[in-house]
């Protein structure tokens, strides 16, 4: 992916025929077996079962879409955690891009308006390491890049957000 991907565009759209076919009994079982597992997980991610139940009704999808590679993999179990675990961060990802986009104006620092402004993959690459604390190997296996891409976009963020954080930091320094 590249730095300017959209941050939206991580999963391919579901077709609606896709969605309209009979699910495979096999996926049926996967979900059965599953869901309350995927549901605690993306509720202890998100913090609430409203916003664990939309990341488990988006990843599902995503899983079956994937459906007839998975039967073939080495591996299921682990390459569909992956998949969720991807769609957690992801959602996760969304809901602070979408939470700092509405921020009422007299609220609003700099340092919001600057991070809204960064290309996708630096805001990720700041978020996760330095908002939600996600170790630098994670945060690669995440982004799809080596570890020292993630240091190269938390660099880069870092110089675009200095300059309005040192503003705002004389700012307020000032005003005391």
């Amino acid at each position: 992916m590249t730095e300017d991907a959209h941050p939206n565009d991580t999963f391919r759209p579901i077709a609606s025929e896709v969605m309209t076919r009979p699910l495979p009994l096999e996926f049926e079982a996967l979900w059965v077996a599953n869901q309350e597992d995927f549901h605690e997980f993306a509720r202890l991610v998100s913090g609430s079962w409203e916003a664990a139940e939309e990341t488990v009704h988006r990843a599902f999808p995503e899983i079956l879409n994937l459906w007839d590679e998975l039967l073939e993999s080495s591996n299921m179990q682990a390459d569909i955690w992956a998949i969720f675990r991807k769609t957690v961060i992801s959602q996760q990802l969304k809901s602070i891009r979408h939470e700092l986009s509405h921020l009422e104006l007299a609220e609003e620092i700099g340092l919001y308006r600057a991070l809204r402004k960064l290309p996708p993959r630096q805001f990720d690459a700041i978020v996760l390491r330095q908002v939600m604390n996600v170790d630098t190997g994670k945060v690669a296996w995440y982004l799809g890049v080596a570890k020292r891409t993630v240091d190269y976009h938390c660099r880069k963020a870092r110089e675009r957000l200095e300059p309005v954080v040192s503003t705002y930091l004389k700012h307020e320094g000032d005003a005391k």
